[in-house]
């Protein structure tokens, strides 16, 4: 666990529901903070990512998956980028979502040397997912955690601070606000409307690669976070330009 990490919790953070899903919700969650948080971006340790790797996310059909099988395993990408977003009726990770797609394609992927691919994961109910995925034109798998017991684990923090606006976000808070609600108001009909995730919750960027090459028993390759990043305000997702170069993407010659 993170030095930053408080020690206290507040049980009566576990609000988030899940749909179609009979995954528990953990009684204690990491304390709230008013103001910005000093999250680390240390790489989560070995032992993190085994005590992690059986947890389960939901697709938009609220179906259970480990969340291992997202990164590793047959047919998957050799580096992975998990990007884990807020609420998903956070206007402001709607944006940096949009701006991602706008900048890194699946066919961009296709020209990197290592075979790359992201996924998206949100805490909120897996029935929002079609909604975002349509909002933000993202083009990746997109998953639920509504218990977020990896946002917990992986040392993600809650905090409601803003920060300063960054480069992904074109539109006026006033605008992204007023988008989100009215989103939400969309869903009261069928329930969903409180159902998007803890708004205090921040994310963060998790990049999956080959452990030196070892394989595990089950002949899956053991992979390692080679690069992490957690947000410490609302708005404080990877800048796409650094992302790029994380990823080993030219963005100066990449056409989009």
């Amino acid at each position: 666990m993170s030095a930053n990490r408080p020690s206290t919790a507040d049980p009566k953070l576990a609000v988030d529901a899940t749909s179609g899903s009979d995954q528990q919700l953990p009684t204690e969650y990491p304390q709230d903070f008013q103001g910005e948080v000093e999250a680390n971006d240390q790489p989560p340790s070995a032992e993190t990512l085994r005590k992690i790797q059986d947890y389960t996310v939901l697709d938009r059909h609220g179906k259970s998956h480990p969340f291992k099988g997202l990164y590793s395993g047959p047919g998957v990408a050799q580096r992975m980028l998990v990007i884990f977003v807020r609420h998903f009726f956070c206007g402001s990770c709607q944006e940096f979502l949009r701006t991602l797609s706008a900048s890194i394609t699946p066919g961009t992927l296709e020209l990197l040397a290592k075979r790359t691919s992201v996924v998206i994961i949100g805490c909120g109910d897996p029935g929002l997912i079609e909604m975002y995925e349509k909002e933000t034109n993202c083009q990746f798998p997109i998953y639920a955690d509504p218990t977020r017991q990896l946002y917990q684990d992986l040392d993600m923090m809650c905090s409601s601070a803003l920060g300063s606006q960054p480069a992904y976000i074109r539109k006026s808070m006033a605008r992204v606000v007023g988008e989100s609600m009215f989103q939400a108001m969309k869903y009261v009909p069928s329930g969903l409307a409180h159902k998007g995730g803890w708004y205090k919750q921040n994310g963060g960027e998790f990049l999956f690669e080959p452990l030196g090459g070892n394989v595990e028993m089950t002949g899956e390759e053991e992979k390692q976070v080679s690069w992490c990043h957690r947000m410490q305000t609302t708005r404080d997702h990877t800048e796409i330009p650094d992302l790029m170069r994380v990823l080993g993407i030219d963005h100066k010659n990449d056409s989009k």
